[in-house]
């Protein structure tokens, strides 16, 4: 008899609550909290009925007092954050003082500064352990999948890992001439920092968006892609042994782009406060509000995704390449769940994750990213749950 509690009512927590009724043998009661009650409550309405105890609550999930409160009213064996990862510490906090494990899906980034680094979360291991709680950390799809994949190639394909290439494609059309696919903050904030990737032991920064290639995606075609930096690019080199090298890429289209740069040479996409008629604000954040929810898109997104990674490394002393990735159709994600794939594609995962700890999969005392857990498990209930995977043993290498 688990119950959770899923902390965020957007896209992805809509995905993920739908995903945990349905796994209602694991999820017997789910508690929605958000800062917006009304939100919290209409994802409620929306899935009563199937056979899982559901409640909304109201939260502010800055504030540890009232998540603790929360926890203590709604006794969670797991807390989801499925909200902003500027919420990852006070949420983690909350969970230690009353004793529940947690789960995540976005590493933690000061609000002030745009940087991804684990090294704030990887400071609770000792203190979760301690407590013989369980922190699951970035179970989306990347980061989160991309994990798993690595795990799961390096467990079943490989003696050594050389190089890793974490290609992720949005061949999506909303018909918007500028909108974002999730929390426009954090996506501004992640496409406008320094790309940077992992070879030969060292860091390389580049310029953003200064390193662009071409792939051709199965089933969406050729598109342009941009390395950026990725979060679990900074957990991959530490657990998956001998690597050289590791990069992430994703498309772009050339609106998206044009818009982009105009809006950041305007000051538009900037995080340092700004006085407007004696108000203090924050120009991305004011870009936030004005820009079309990414909840709103799932009716006109058409188009599918393809999210995966190209390895390349030994096998019995011989060189091989190995793909693994998934496509998931908008449309097809929107007729289920009413959201659109990119949303879809993160809040699958992060039930997974979830059901992974509640069924002893993955439950035991530290801090995780996802490649330090087994596999298998995670890869049969990705083919269960709606993110079926693909393999290819010959694989188009990325330059």
């Amino acid at each position: 008899m688990s119950k959770v509690i899923i902390i965020g009512a957007g896209g992805v927590a809509s995905v993920a609550a739908y995903k945990c009724v349905e796994n209602h043998e694991t999820f017997k009661e789910i508690c929605i909290a958000s800062r917006t009650l009304g939100k919290a409550q209409a994802l409620v309405d929306k899935l009563s009925g199937r056979g899982v105890k559901l409640s909304a609550r109201q939260v502010d999930a800055d504030q540890v007092d009232q998540l603790l409160e929360l926890f203590k009213a709604e006794k969670p064996d797991l807390v989801m954050n499925l909200a902003l990862p500027y919420q990852d510490l006070t949420i983690m906090d909350a969970c230690l003082a009353y004793g529940a494990d947690y789960l995540d899906t976005a590493n933690y980034e000061p609000p002030e500064t745009a940087k991804f680094e684990y090294k704030w979360q990887w400071a609770y291991r000792d203190r979760f352990k301690e407590a013989g709680l369980t922190a699951i950390l970035g179970s989306g799809f990347d980061p989160g999948v991309t994990q798993v994949f690595s795990a799961y190639a390096l467990k079943h394909h490989f003696d050594s890992i050389r190089t890793i290439d974490i290609l992720d494609c949005n061949g999506g059309d909303h018909g918007y001439p500028f909108a974002t696919n999730f929390n426009p903050e954090i996506n501004i904030r992640e496409v406008s920092a320094n790309g940077r990737y992992w070879e030969k032991g060292e860091w390389i920064e580049t310029k953003p968006l200064e390193i662009k290639g071409t792939y051709n995606f199965r089933e969406v075609g050729e598109k342009d892609m941009y390395l950026l930096y990725h979060e679990e690019e900074e957990s991959l080199i530490q657990n998956i042994p001998g690597l050289e090298r590791i990069r992430f890429f994703m498309t772009f289209g050339q609106s998206y782009l044009t818009h982009l740069q105009c809006l950041k040479n305007v000051g538009m996409t900037s995080i340092d406060p700004i006085d407007f008629e004696g108000q203090q604000i924050i120009p991305l954040q004011f870009l936030k509000a004005v820009l079309p929810d990414p909840a709103s898109l799932g009716p006109r997104t058409v188009g599918k995704t393809n999210i995966g990674v190209i390895f390349e490394g030994l096998k019995d002393g011989q060189p091989k390449r190995y793909y693994l990735y998934n496509i998931c159709d908008h449309q097809e994600a929107y007729q289920e769940t009413g959201a659109q794939a990119v949303s879809y594609t993160t809040g699958v995962p992060a039930m997974i994750g979830a059901a992974m700890v509640l069924q002893g999969h993955w439950k035991k005392p530290g801090v995780y990213n996802l490649e330090e857990l087994d596999p298998d498990p995670f890869m049969a209930a990705l083919n269960q749950y709606g993110l079926p995977w693909h393999e290819d043993f010959d694989p188009v290498m990325v330059p």
